[in-house]
């Protein structure tokens, strides 16, 4: 255990989102979706390019996400493991301690069974790990870049989502 409390990693936001591809009916089973697995109403994704061939316009609604923090933020770390059989690779780390990982179908969530009127839809669940202190370089007023050493890395969340969460880490073949 690290001796100083300002250099353990926490858990600053989770992001989980679904993309759809298309505004309408879907879309709206989406938001559904994600508000009956949050219990919050989710914010609508918008397209940022044009794509002819999927017929996406510039501007268009084409998924929905919900930010959780705190201890809502844990919960659905465990139910969204839950369907991973807590089970990650290594590649689902990034450099800055970020774990992202998808999810098949919203089926294999605890606590979810499968509703008609909504369908099957994956999604993909976003973790921020991040120190004490890294509201600096968030701020508005006097705004310092973050240092590397002070930056949480690929092995401390490796670490961190094992001890915190139980995580298996699969071999990379």
């Amino acid at each position: 255990m690290m001796a100083n409390v300002m250099e353990q990693p926490r858990i600053e936001k989770v992001v989980i989102n679904i993309g759809v591809g298309e505004s309408g009916e879907r879309l709206g089973k989406a938001e559904k979706l994600l508000e009956k697995l949050t219990s919050r109403k989710p914010t609508r994704t918008i397209s940022k390019h044009k794509n002819p061939t999927w017929n996406v316009r510039k501007g268009e609604p084409i998924g929905c996400k919900v930010t959780l923090r705190g201890g809502d933020a844990v919960e659905a770390i465990k139910r969204t493991l839950y369907a991973k059989d807590n089970m990650l690779r290594p590649g689902n780390f990034d450099v800055s301690g970020n774990v992202s990982y998808g999810i098949q179908e919203y089926i294999d969530i605890q606590g979810l069974k499968y509703d008609p009127e909504i369908g099957i839809f994956g999604m993909n669940v976003n973790i921020n790990l991040e120190r004490p202190g890294y509201r600096i370089g968030r701020r508005k007023q006097r705004q310092v870049k973050v240092p590397d050493h002070a930056r949480v890395t690929r092995d401390e969340a490796i670490k961190y989502m094992e001890k915190e969460f139980g995580v298996k880490i699969e071999e990379e073949e």
